[in-house]
């Protein structure tokens, strides 16, 4: 079963770094960053398509990966 658990854990790891490595950048520069949380905050264009998705599946890759890796400390 820790097996399993790690291999399942180095495949989610894999994903995670995959997907965020898919998404687009915002800006680059400190002035980018900003007028890039500005414009998340407040524009009226949504993230849309395939950054949505992109964006969703990280939230879920995420909330799995930390979830699985309480889990393998919880058992050793």
């Amino acid at each position: 079963m820790n097996t399993t658990l790690i291999i399942l854990l180095i495949i989610i790891s894999i994903s995670l770094i995959t997907v965020v490595l898919l998404q687009s950048g915002k800006s680059a520069g400190l002035s980018g960053a900003i007028s890039g949380g500005a414009e998340q905050l407040f524009g009226k264009q949504k993230a849309r398509g395939m950054d949505l998705m992109l964006h969703r599946v990280t939230i879920l890759l995420s909330i799995m990966f930390f979830g699985l890796l309480m889990l393998i400390t919880y058992i050793y």
